[in-house]
């Protein structure tokens, strides 16, 4: 009878007593496993007559209850047992493993240094999109139609629409077109600086790579003058490259920028006498700067007559080069961890 032999195994899963794995395992294997005394039970219900079924049923479910639960007490009981054993055997002399340094990438390191020395003199950080229209990269800028910036063999375009259109779409070549949205959505005084990632239609060399970074700066507001520019540039560069830097600016010509001027800092490796870095010259050239044209403050809504201001753009590799004495770009993108290193704890 079926009754009979759930009250034996009843009693025989009550008096069981499991104390290893081994006879963890047997006594799963005997009662709940698919092959176990329960399968076999609920199979014999099957023949049972009906009106006993029911009666059967709840029986069997008991003895299924006991039986699950029996083992997952056991099976805890078990596994307290191991973890005593494992900290009862830990040796507490001996040493813990060593917590290594994060490196942090050389760029992250100077273009964070840059950002803190222009937060310091008041400017605030602006960021904008990689992907941009034509407006926000060329035309805002005072970028002629013909400009070779505009070829494909320069700039990276994901849809080139009809030329009079002007509705290109884009990789962005500089930040400068975040300070367009700036002076767009923000009335003068403006005083900030963009870093981001842009894109050219290079060759990957020791000295030009298709993307790398960049960090620009505007400010406009009142009276701004070339001598606010100067003394700008001049404060970073001592900031940055030490005391004793100098800096000089040579007349150069940029679409959106009008007087411009190439920024140059006197050569922090041999101290202005001459050396590789300098190519000899006693200077090193970090990026470009200028007044603001008046064509651009009017393209983004700004009074020409009663606002004037100063841009300037630097390349983050470039000073990090400079500053690290590296001396092939390519290094900042090969995700070498020898290379990387170098620069723990900087």
């Amino acid at each position: 009878m079926i009754a009979n032999r759930v009250k034996e195994y009843i009693a025989e899963i009550q008096d069981s007593q499991v104390s290893s794995k081994e006879q963890l395992e047997a006594f799963r294997m005997r009662f709940i496993s698919k092959k176990g005394i329960l399968t076999e039970l609920f199979d014999d219900l099957k023949s049972a007559a009906p009106e006993q079924r029911k009666s059967l049923g709840q029986e069997l479910n008991t003895l299924k209850n006991l039986a699950q639960s029996k083992f997952k007490e056991f099976n805890e009981t078990i596994q307290n047992q191991s973890e005593q054993q494992a900290a009862g055997t830990l040796d507490l002399t001996l040493p813990v493993i060593p917590h290594e340094q994060g490196s942090l990438h050389p760029l992250s390191i100077v273009k964070r240094r840059i950002i803190e020395i222009f937060e310091r003199m008041g400017f605030n950080v602006s960021y904008g999109p990689e992907i941009e229209k034509d407006w926000y990269n060329f035309s805002a800028l005072n970028f002629a139609d013909n400009h070779p910036a505009r070829e494909m063999q320069d700039t990276f375009f994901i849809t080139k629409s009809p030329e009079e259109t002007k509705e290109d779409v884009l990789l962005r070549t500089h930040t400068s077109n975040v300070q367009v949205r700036l002076m767009e959505r923000q009335k003068p005084p403006i005083r900030s600086i963009m870093p981001g990632r842009v894109f050219r239609n290079e060759a990957i060399s020791a000295r030009a790579h298709c993307v790398f970074h960049q960090v620009e700066g505007l400010y406009i507001d009142k009276s701004v003058s070339f001598k606010d520019l100067k003394d700008t540039l001049y404060h970073f560069a001592k900031e940055m490259f030490g005391k004793d830097t100098k800096i000089r600016l040579r007349p150069s010509y940029f679409p959106f920028t009008e007087p411009s001027a190439e920024i140059d800092v006197s050569c922090f490796i041999c101290g202005g006498s001459g050396c590789n870095i300098c190519k000899h010259t006693g200077w090193v050239e970090i990026g470009g700067s200028g007044m603001v044209d008046p064509n651009v403050l009017e393209n983004c809504g700004i009074d020409s007559n009663e606002y004037t201001g100063f841009a300037f753009g630097m390349g983050v590799e470039r000073i990090t080069m400079l500053r690290y004495g590296i001396n092939d770009l390519r290094l900042f993108t090969e995700n070498d961890i020898r290379f990387i290193r170098q620069f723990q704890g900087a």
